[in-house]
């Protein structure tokens, strides 16, 4: 077990300028919870002298009971020729009222001339002038070391003189900044190590951006070179390229180098669904690829690795999943063994042979080099393995159907459909009219199932996406349709391909009800259903 090291986030505001991110005081608030819930140190919830949003977080904010998070509020140093109790930037960090305060001061030559456009005395003025006075507020103090790294290989001797002002200044905490991203792991190590054997007393920590894809690396380069705070973002938000991800960095600490760094009480556990909240409240879709909380980060597709994994899990995995609440997933796809199969079917619940299996596997490589897909739509493997069971018995076989589509005079465009179906023996034939010619034999379909199987009516198709396979062919091209459905509590997905596009849309459907009955009945609502086309 090593020396502590404080999670100090800077989601709300760093990862904020990614370009398409805009949060609302509300999703602030959200995100501030689901941080105190997984045992951060810190949050930087803003910039209070920049705009009135932020102001109205601290507002709010001080009425949360937090368990584990100090709030933060950010600014700069003050202005040059200005006393701090005149800077109004400042004036704002203390009218937030957090316990905490982070100012950020620049480092290097370039932004003292150029920018701020003051000189290298004035600069060092600003930094210890605004840290000394707002520890005599009764402020925690973090500097932000801007441009640190860049700045010292510019002009090292006066870098480290900023560093000797913002420590002079009273600095809980001296953070070195990779602002544009562009150092490398030895050279972050390097300057850690220097900085600390010049102030000794100083803890010292480290903000990344990951320009260079090495914002990770980097932190725990700083980390291991006796850095004690580190900062981040939730999923590596962030303006360009954006900053070093936390979601790594934090199980990292805690797996790979046995260094704690949430509150006692944390809760690793909750990291993936921090994660893909975030995504979701940042109104982006959550990476699948991420480590460790990404949907595939434990996701299995050759049939050597899963055959592997089916021995012993950890043959191709470097963790438990459960450790940061992901889980294992076997993919199938033409790419799968015999394993996939029936890693499948346990994850499913059901009861297949490895000849049935294999029979499965024989047709979804069949279909698969028709146009199909079924890594995105595992519902479809799920209705197949079903299917190939020795007393499978199909609820309904298709008889016939058709779709019209016609644009009348003063009426308009028009899809009415025409389902022809064997129900139990029954012959059902219905018609219906969509705003399309998908939604009208969805429509249809459900018209001839619901006297029978009224749990169809809470499956609702919430997605449906066309992707064109072979565009050299034009209109005769193959089209894949994934369909995704809804039931209020699980959500799925189908596929269906072929060069006719109702056709392939009619596959996908009538996968989705299939499954969507099944799930229902493993609730208790009706016997298990099975379709045959």
């Amino acid at each position: 077990m090593k020396q502590r090291v404080a999670i100090y986030d800077t989601t709300l505001r760093d990862g904020s300028q990614r370009e398409g991110i805009s949060f609302s005081v509300a999703d602030k608030m959200r995100i501030t919870m689901l941080l105190d819930e997984l045992g951060v140190d810190y949050i930087e919830g803003g910039w209070p002298g920049s705009n009135p949003k932020d102001v109205t977080y601290f507002d709010q904010v001080r009425a949360i009971d937090l368990q584990h998070s100090k709030i933060t509020a950010f600014g700069s140093t003050r202005r040059k020729g200005i006393a701090p109790a005149d800077d109004g930037n400042i004036r704002a960090l203390i009218e937030a009222q957090t316990p905490v305060v982070t100012i950020v001061g620049k480092t290097s030559m370039l932004h003292v001339t150029d920018v701020l456009q003051t000189t290298a005395d004035e600069n060092l003025n600003m930094i210890q002038d605004s840290l000394a006075y707002l520890k005599g507020q009764g402020k925690e103090v973090i500097y932000d070391a801007e441009h640190f790294f860049d700045g010292a290989k510019l002009d090292m001797e006066y870098g480290f003189d900023t560093l000797a002002a913002a420590a002079a200044g009273g600095a809980d905490v001296i953070v070195l900044c990779d602002t544009n991203g562009g150092s490398m792991p030895w050279e972050v190590a390097e300057f850690v190590y220097k900085a600390r054997e010049l102030f000794p007393e100083t803890p010292f920590g480290i903000h990344t951006h990951n320009d260079s894809e090495v914002a990770v690396a980097n932190s725990l380069a700083a980390v291991r070179a006796g850095a004690a705070h580190v900062q981040g973002t939730i999923n590596g938000y962030g303006e360009r390229c954006g900053n070093a991800n936390l979601c790594s960095i934090i199980p990292d600490l805690i797996i790979k180098l046995a260094t704690p760094c949430l509150a006692q009480d944390g809760n690793l556990a909750a990291l993936t669904h921090l994660s893909r909240a975030v995504a979701e409240i940042a109104n982006l879709a959550p990476d699948a690829h991420l480590p460790y909380v990404g949907k595939s980060a434990f996701a299995h597709k050759g049939g050597i690795h899963v055959a592997a994994i089916r021995r012993n899990v950890d043959s191709y995995q470097h963790i438990e999943p459960e450790q940061v609440g992901n889980e294992t997933r076997v993919l199938v796809s033409d790419l799968s063994g015999r394993g996939n199969l029936l890693s499948k079917a346990d994850e499913l619940g059901l009861d297949v042979t490895k000849d049935e299996a294999a029979q499965v596997l024989n047709d979804i490589k069949e279909l698969e080099n028709a146009g199909f897909s079924f890594e995105g739509a595992e519902a479809s493997v799920a209705v197949r393995l079903r299917r190939a069971a020795p007393d499978y018995k199909p609820l309904f076989s298709l008889l016939d159907f058709t779709v019209i589509v016609e644009d009348r005079r003063g009426r308009g465009q028009l899809a009415e459909a025409m389902v022809k179906l064997d129900v139990d023996g029954d012959v059902a034939h219905t018609a219906a009219e969509g705003n399309g010619p998908v939604n009208a034999l969805d429509l249809a379909l459900r018209k001839a199932l619901l006297p029978k199987y009224p749990a169809l009516r809470d499956i609702q198709l919430v997605d449906y996406k066309v992707r064109i396979l072979d565009g050299e062919n034009a209109t005769g091209a193959v089209t894949r349709v994934l369909i995704d459905s809804y039931n209020g509590s699980a959500r799925w997905s189908t596929v269906g391909a072929g060069t006719d596009i109702i056709c392939a849309s009619w596959l996908a459907l009538v996968d989705s009800v299939e499954y969507g009955l099944s799930v229902a009945e493993m609730q208790g609502e009706e016997r298990p259903v099975a379709v045959s086309v």
